[in-house]
């Protein structure tokens, strides 16, 4: 039996990671109520008196655009906490799995992100994900970094829903048209750490930082294109550059991932979006049925 302990209950990643619970894997997944990520000690004593044998970091404070203005809040749950939680595993020798993103480039140029490349995170969100990064390396536990990019699913706030919602009223959106990424499923991240989970659980783990991103790279007006026809909704999408849509935050242009080392150590490779858009999209109508 392999014991999953998940900081995060209602986020995309996190529900999707309890569903992944099986007749040899328990999954426990704490919520605000019973993690604050504003207290790392409380989060480090979590794990100091958890019966666990692998501890999942899937929460995050993900709004970018507040946290140009939130700043000390978001290093408090994207560095901070992580920290925390990477020092109190080391502690104890339980293997940390925590989730990163493609905001920690700085999206120059076309090609792919290679795990090692430079790092230049362009806002305050990148740079809070990119300072927790460092603090779980510093810990010096066995861990994985998984940076992944556009996460969808049918919980929670994210491109598919808005896309949705928005096309159900409107016979024509606008969508940026020159960033680029891979989109992925919550569900397919949650399936590629539990096999990385049972990878160190079996003794064959390998810590390190990993990029994990659907296939194949789009931009979102082309991602938009696609939702509206698995979805058969009637909204034709208007290619705009991302100066006509000014955010507080700057957003990578380029948010491709090289996931090689990926499926070299781990066997996981790119799982196909459209397939996964698919279901996503199957889930919501039937929820709305």
């Amino acid at each position: 039996m392999m014991r999953v302990l998940v900081f995060g209950r209602t986020g995309q990643v996190a529900r999707a990671l309890a569903q992944q619970a099986s007749a040899d894997i328990t999954i426990t997944c704490l919520g605000r109520d019973r993690a604050d990520l504003t207290d790392a000690a409380a989060c480090a004593a979590i794990i100091a008196g958890a019966d666990a044998d692998i501890v999942i970091n899937a929460a995050a404070y993900t709004a970018v655009d507040r946290a140009e203005a939130e700043a000390d809040l978001a290093h408090a749950v994207n560095a901070a906490a992580p920290a925390a939680m990477a020092r109190a595993c080391a502690a104890r020798r339980i293997p940390f799995l925590h989730i990163s993103t493609d905001y920690v480039f700085d999206g120059n140029g076309s090609t792919p992100w290679q795990v090692d490349d430079l790092t230049g995170p362009l806002g305050v969100y990148g740079q809070t994900k990119l300072a927790g990064e460092e603090a779980v390396r510093a810990a010096a536990g066995t861990h994985v970094i998984l940076r992944t990019s556009w996460v969808f699913s049918a919980h929670g706030a994210n491109f598919v829903k808005t896309m949705l919602r928005l096309g159900a009223t409107r016979p024509e959106i606008n969508v940026v048209a020159d960033q680029h990424g891979g989109p992925t499923a919550a569900d397919d991240i949650a399936t590629a750490l539990i096999s990385i989970a049972r990878a160190f659980h079996t003794g064959r783990g390998i810590s390190g930082t990993y990029h994990f991103s659907g296939s194949p790279d789009v931009s979102w007006a082309d991602f938009a294109r696609a939702i509206f026809a698995h979805a058969g909704v009637d909204c034709a999408v208007q290619d705009i550059p991302t100066s006509a849509y000014p955010t507080p935050a700057t957003r990578p242009a380029n948010s491709r991932l090289d996931c090689s080392t990926l499926a070299h150590d781990y066997v996981i490779t790119r799982p196909d979006w459209q397939a996964s858009l698919t279901n996503v999209i199957r889930t919501l109508k039937e929820g709305s049925q």
